[in-house]
């Protein structure tokens, strides 16, 4: 069971040595998700059916994270797993009960109970892609050449999803022209046009795309804003534009059992990044990683304490255009590529093939103002602490309103994917 340690005692900060003695456990979160734990019924957050769904297929999105970081252990990781999501809980709208009970078991909905949850799918979407969010989401169905698609299928797809489903013409030049330019209509032209050829034996291709720039509370000085090493490993450092902020106003933590700081960034739209920092930069990620589920972000979203830190934080401009289908596999889901039921959609028999995956993602030191809230009062410390995201980390973008996790990454390098 995970404890988040918060090192707060009489009004101190205390170091990492001093947390055995002095720091309380705080709530115990839930084992992670693999075990099927459902979301805690007690707290009133996830009552709230657009929390309760945001959470289910949250906690799809950290098992997919999962797949994928061990899929590429010695890589940076991007992904925007509700794009995916919804891709797949649109697709389960054409499957009859044995391939619909599948999807849903991925995406948790097998754990709540909801009459709706394509109608509350499309609250959701609404709250997480509004204009002051700065996050931009969109998926598709696509089907192979010259398939007859039941509008029984189509009906609802448009009406939860804001989607038609786009049927190949067969040549592959044209069909990528085609997707191209609706992720540049959807994107804003934010992501770069793919140069990756559509697969000629595609059955069902899912496509996920999603873009952030984040926009701070607090703005960070650009002429603070200088090259400093990051630490790739205990040997070999690279120089990048590192931001830096000498009173920055933070909530953080530090847990114990997984060794290492979590801080908290509020951004622009009830947003907020949290970072999770190992303790040194030799440590592996794969124990931060198993813990992440809904529920324990949420516990400490709850737990973090404001105080006031020297920060500093690379300036990150990340893109990733890529398959997912493998990872997906991995994940019970394999049926979908072998033997479905889509006869909802069409009386012949298709099957998933692929599933692609486009994100951008960046920060810089724009933000709103260039003077911390006023509402925010940080904990007195008896020394100053330093918060340096100088060393291999993990970050979780989070919209606080529903608490839906929108992107994930793990940053080995941050000059780029």
């Amino acid at each position: 069971m995970q404890a988040l340690m918060l090192l707060l005692w009489a009004g101190a900060l205390l170091g990492p040595g001093s947390c055995q003695d002095n720091a309380g456990s705080l709530e115990d979160s839930p084992a992670p998700d693999t075990t099927g734990v459902p979301v805690e019924e007690e707290d009133p957050f996830f009552k709230v059916p657009v929390n309760k769904l945001a959470a289910a297929i949250s906690n799809f999105g950290y098992d997919l994270y999962r797949v994928r970081s061990s899929l590429s252990p010695t890589a940076n990781v991007l992904l925007s797993p509700l794009s995916v999501a919804t891709a797949l809980s649109a697709l389960s709208l054409g499957a009859e009960q044995r391939t619909e009970s599948t999807i849903h078991r991925a995406l948790y909905y097998d754990l709540i109970s909801n009459p709706d949850i394509h109608g509350t799918y499309k609250e959701l979407l609404a709250a997480v892609t509004a204009p002051q969010k700065n996050f931009k989401s969109a998926s598709r169905i696509i089907f192979e050449r010259k398939l007859r698609i039941k509008s029984s299928f189509v009906a609802p797809l448009e009406k939860s999803y804001g989607t038609r489903p786009r049927i190949l013409t067969g040549n592959s030049r044209l069909d990528l022209q085609e997707v191209n330019n609706w992720v540049q209509a959807q994107m804003k032209g934010k992501i770069a046009r793919s140069t990756r050829e559509i697969p000629s034996e595609i059955s069902i291709l899912l496509l996920g795309v999603a873009y952030f720039k984040g926009q701070w509370v607090t703005k960070f000085d650009p002429r603070k804003t200088s090259l400093e090493d990051f630490h790739l490993d205990e040997e070999r450092t690279v120089r990048v534009p590192m931001m830096s902020d000498p009173k920055a106003i933070l909530r953080y933590g530090l847990d114990s059992d997984l060794s290492c700081k979590i801080a908290q960034l509020p951004l622009t739209g009830s947003m907020s990044i949290i970072f999770f920092l190992p303790l040194k930069v030799t440590q592996n990620l794969t124990m931060i990683e198993e813990s992440l589920t809904s529920e324990f972000i949420h516990d400490i979203d709850r737990e973090l304490k404001t105080i006031q830190a020297v920060l500093t934080i690379p300036k990150l401009k990340l893109s990733y255009e890529g398959e997912v289908t493998k990872s997906l596999q991995e994940m019970k889901l394999q049926s979908l590529f072998d033997s479905p039921d889509f006869t909802k959609i069409t009386g012949k028999p298709i099957k998933l093939t692929q599933v692609e995956h486009r994100g951008g993602f960046e920060w810089n030191e724009d933000g709103a103002s260039t003077a911390p809230s006023t509402g925010l009062q940080p904990a007195r410390l008896t020394f100053p602490l330093d918060y340096h995201l100088n060393q291999p980390f993990i970050f979780v973008l989070r919209d606080t309103d529903t608490g839906a996790l929108l992107f994930i990454g793990k940053i080995l390098d941050p000059r780029g994917i």
